[in-house]
């Protein structure tokens, strides 16, 4: 199989890449450090995809390739919304999706200490971060930001959570802003958290609002942008006509 090789990263973002495919050529981005999302592996000087998908980029310089599958495989610094397995002594064991149950530390909470242990029931949501993903290990994960601040992890309450394909998670966390998201802000108002691992928790003034921006987000996977902002009309003037 013949592969690609070119040291401008432009040349693949938001093209289609198979295994093998050589994206980067790191001999020529001297002085440059990227990140590695999922997808890809350093192989010497070369970045070779480990996956079909699109290649993507985010700035200032995180590359991975983005697929839609149900299983998630955890990458270092991947927010992700976990359901509390276990409890044990130092950990916390959390489901994200993965091939493994993660290990959430007692102490990986701002200001944790052993006087001030979180409690977590069976079933807890949390949207948390993704601190160590080696191969053939459960992930590790963390309820703080890099700079050790809660920030916007911790347990998220009430609401209604449900499972979607990795990408869709990427699609609504896109940036800018993703149109089914845009256009069901203009006319609703809702909370959402979306986790990298196919997990999306949603809460909303009442259960029909929640259902309608869920089947909005699960409706959107295979639509353009137009048609998604169509599909929210639809569906917002459904929810009038039966109210």
């Amino acid at each position: 199989m013949e592969e690609k090789v070119s040291g401008s990263p432009a040349c693949f973002i938001d093209k289609p890449v198979i295994p093998g495919d050589v994206v980067l050529d790191l001999s020529d981005m001297t002085n440059q450090t990227i990140k590695l999302g999922g997808g890809l592996r350093q192989d010497f000087d070369s970045i070779v995809a480990m996956k079909a998908g699109t290649l993507r980029f985010t700035k200032p310089n995180k590359y991975w390739v983005e697929t839609s599958q149900k299983r998630y495989v955890p990458c270092v610094g991947d927010s992700v919304l976990g359901i509390v397995a276990d409890s044990r002594a130092d950990n916390f064991l959390v489901d994200i999706k993965g091939p493994t149950l993660a290990y959430l530390p007692v102490l990986a909470f701002e200001g944790g200490t052993r006087r001030n242990i979180p409690k977590f029931e069976v079933g807890t949501l949390l949207y948390v971060r993704v601190v160590k993903a080696n191969p053939g290990m459960n992930p590790e994960l963390s309820c703080t930001d890099a700079s050790g601040k809660a920030a916007e992890y911790g347990v998220l309450k009430d609401g209604y959570n449900f499972d979607c394909s990795t990408g869709l998670s990427r699609m609504l966390l896109r940036s800018p802003r993703c149109p089914v998201l845009e256009e069901l802000g203009k006319k609703i108002s809702f909370e959402i958290a979306v986790g990298l691992n196919g997990r999306v928790w949603l809460n909303a003034g009442s259960p029909s609002l929640i259902i309608v921006v869920s089947n909005a987000i699960m409706n959107s996977e295979s639509l353009t942008g137009v048609k998604q902002r169509i599909m929210v009309d639809k569906l917002i003037q459904n929810l009038k006509l039966s109210s």
